[in-house]
């Protein structure tokens, strides 16, 4: 299995030979090799959250304008197979149910498969899959929703269900003459509609899942597609958003899940991809990639130039769709 630093040495050694942008040229011979051993189209989904450096959520987020991505890389291809690689923070419930509405209105049977971590919103896009295919090393995240909550002039993203039980909590401890006063400077922070907007957020994430789940994955079976929902909504259970779930946890929480180990050649071409992937975010430009094994891609790109003391000036970011018929530009131009 080509490591991280084997693939590399490989971008290294084009480098050497005169290719001076190699990354596209390694990265697509990997989700070539991908497509040649499964017979599946294969789709490539991947920000660069893991190694953002300050870079804004919202262009490495799941957002609206990845649906035009998705429309881009679907072009051609046939199904009804996919092999959909997803490596995301999560991002927006309702751009996820677009994108999956899209994908199996598309595509027959889907394996979501997860080279490293898909987080949050990422999570729910993987449970619209038939099969969720992870190594020892893959991570899904719990799915409660996060509240853009403005606090002393700053926002910050605080768990829904998290600000509902410190108000319940608030409800009862006022009842208490004596612990009135610690809750005065908290309670004007809860708008007239925060309550509600967190309680429907929940309930979206919990919906969506159990609707996505019973269709695919549970083939029918709604009381267990609610259960898993619920499950993976339960911020009490595991207490950060951010919280790690290891393959053999999502399987004790019900997912079907397949070890991406028990196909040697799979899991080195998946790593193969992701590794390419990851290098190509550290060499270029690219924050977000969205492509196909035909080397059809619509990659996002902010441009980050170092000034004085460490920060960073953000130019706008910069979409280019690219596809087969025209050859497409290095992810970095």
């Amino acid at each position: 299995m080509p490591t991280w630093g084997e693939i590399l040495s490989e971008l290294s050694g084009l480098r050497q030979q005169g290719m001076k942008l190699p990354y596209d040229t390694v990265r697509r011979k990997y989700l070539g090799q991908l497509y040649a051993h499964t017979g599946r189209e294969v789709i490539l989904y991947a920000s660069k959250w893991t190694q953002a450096l300050g870079l804004p959520q919202e262009v490495l987020s799941i957002t609206e304008e990845d649906l035009e991505g998705l429309m881009e890389v679907v072009h051609g291809l046939k199904g009804p197979g996919l092999d959909l690689i997803i490596h995301s923070p999560g991002g927006s419930a309702e751009a996820t149910e677009a994108l999956v509405s899209y994908l199996r209105s598309k595509f027959k049977d889907i394996r979501a498969i997860i080279p490293h971590a898909a987080m949050s919103a990422a999570t729910m896009w993987a449970c619209a899959a038939d099969r969720i295919v992870m190594g020892k090393h893959s991570f899904l995240g719990p799915i409660d929703p996060q509240i853009v909550f403005a606090r002393d002039g700053n926002q910050q993203l605080v768990a829904a269900q998290a600000i509902i039980d410190q108000f319940d909590l608030a409800q009862k401890q006022c009842e208490d003459p004596k612990l009135f006063p610690s809750w005065i400077p908290i309670l004007p922070q809860y708008g007239p509609a925060l309550l509600f907007q967190c309680r429907n957020a929940l309930e979206l994430s919990r919906e969506l899942v159990a609707k996505w789940l019973e269709s695919f994955m549970f083939k029918g079976d709604s009381a267990k597609a609610r259960t898993v929902a619920q499950r993976l909504a339960d911020h009490t259970q595991f207490k950060s958003h951010g919280r790690h779930i290891d393959r053999e946890t999502a399987k004790s929480l019900g997912l079907v899940v397949e070890n991406l180990e028990e196909d040697q050649i799979l899991q080195d071409l998946v790593l193969s991809v992701y590794h390419a992937t990851t290098h190509t975010f550290n060499g270029t430009s690219a924050v977000k990639i969205i492509e196909n094994h035909r080397s059809r891609a619509f990659v996002k790109q902010v441009s980050v130039t170092q000034v004085v003391l460490g920060q960073r000036d953000r130019q706008p970011a910069d979409l280019t769709p690219s596809g087969p018929d025209t050859p497409p530009p290095p992810a970095n131009e």
